[in-house]
């Protein structure tokens, strides 16, 4: 049988290499819905190649443009955030992989939950912000999350035959970006264009400036103390700049296992579409010629801020994260605009954290009240004089 999935942010970097797997593996997947923010000219040279049940075009203005384009195919439209939400309950989807970027992924992820759909999950905002919230939910409708970033992946199928095995810890490794080594005086003047240029992965903009800023790496960290129910002085990260070990577990017995592979994210997306199969591909293999050596070293917490303040904010809990995701957001926006520099995006970070109102065990409500305060006031944040 073979597995009808929903691709949400099918236009993205995550989605568009999903496609890719499913173009791959024709035998074992089926697109039954795919949804795009404002991208609907990508959106619907998909829908033509694919033919799913259903699209679902996020901005609304978009709408006309794309149910004409895919009337002849009789492929069903929809347009705007709460379409989504109602799309990804639809009783044809066996698997829901949610690859939308940042907080817009939070209330469609609930709402597949909520209907009792597999996740494999790459936003990993959505545990960032209201990890308790999605892990509750999940555990009362018997729902599993498969793992998409490569870390959490990694992880995962370390996992694997170990599941009555207690965890010592996690380590999360990083490529160290492509400032890695760099001072904060050097890192003052760094453009978006070199912020932009990942020396390993190919991802989308947001994904690749947070990984420039560590950014990413303390999301990933809070990603992985919910999706492996940890503590925060369980996960570790190191810098690993082949990107080749994708993540380690440690057992209490001190045994470490790791899962190694070249850097391409069509591997962990189709473990998690696929699971608990591996599925032949024929993808390039690792040759160990050609990496004679793999280093590690420790992160620098003092250049690279963010890193720092994700792991405060993971330590602290409540709406800590929310905030601290919402205000990263913001300031990766405002960096991609030229208006702030590289290290003012740590800035605008730490004050909105050490300003914002903490609720120590927020609802929905709140995480969504904390979200837009911090958005309003990241937007109209000014450097100190």
């Amino acid at each position: 049988m073979k597995k009808r999935i929903a691709i949400l942010g099918s236009t993205g970097s995550i989605g568009t290499q999903a496609l890719d797997v499913v173009r791959e593996q024709p035998d074992h997947f089926d697109v039954e819905l795919l949804t795009a923010g404002r991208n609907a000219a990508l959106l619907i040279e998909q829908a033509k190649a694919f033919n799913p049940n259903t699209v679902v075009i996020g901005d609304e203005g978009q709408y006309e443009a794309v149910r004409d384009a895919l009337f002849p195919l009789g492929i069903k439209v929809f347009a705007g955030a709460k379409a989504i939400e109602q799309a990804v309950t639809m009783e044809g989807i066996d698997v829901v992989l949610t690859a939308m970027v940042g907080y817009a992924g939070l209330r469609p992820t609930l709402a597949a939950i909520e209907a009792g759909k597999p996740i494999a999950l790459a936003n990993k905002e959505t545990l960032v912000v209201a990890g308790e919230l999605v892990t509750s939910l999940a555990r009362a409708k018997a729902v599993n999350i498969y793992p998409v970033d490569s870390e959490h992946s990694a992880i995962f199928q370390c996992l694997v035959g170990e599941w009555q095995n207690p965890i010592e810890k996690v380590v999360l490794t990083a490529s160290g970006g492509p400032f890695r080594g760099r001072t904060r005086e050097q890192l003052a003047t760094v453009t978006k264009a070199q912020a932009l240029k990942h020396p390993n992965w190919d991802m989308g903009a947001k994904i690749t400036i947070d990984s420039a800023s560590l950014m990413n790496k303390g999301l990933e960290a809070i990603e992985a103390k919910w999706l492996f129910n940890l503590k925060p002085e369980q996960v570790e990260i190191v810098v690993h700049p082949q990107s080749i070990i994708h993540s380690l577990v440690q057992f209490r017995d001190g045994s470490m296992k790791a899962q190694l592979g070249l850097p391409d994210m069509k591997l962990p997306i189709q473990y998690a579409l696929a699971y608990p199969d591996r599925l032949s591909t024929t993808w390039p293999r690792f040759d160990f010629a050609k990496y004679p050596s793999l280093t590690f070293e420790q992160p620098d917490l003092g250049t690279f801020r963010n890193l720092a303040l994700a792991l405060e904010a993971m330590q602290r809990g409540g709406n800590a994260p929310c905030v601290l995701n919402a205000a990263n957001e913001v300031a990766v926006e405002l960096f991609l605009q030229d208006r702030i520099g590289f290290l003012e995006m740590s800035d605008l970070v730490e004050e909105r954290l050490a300003k914002a109102t903490f609720v120590a065990r927020p609802t929905l409500e709140d995480l969504e009240a904390s979200d837009a305060e911090t958005r309003a006031l990241a937007r109209s944040w000014k450097q100190p004089a």
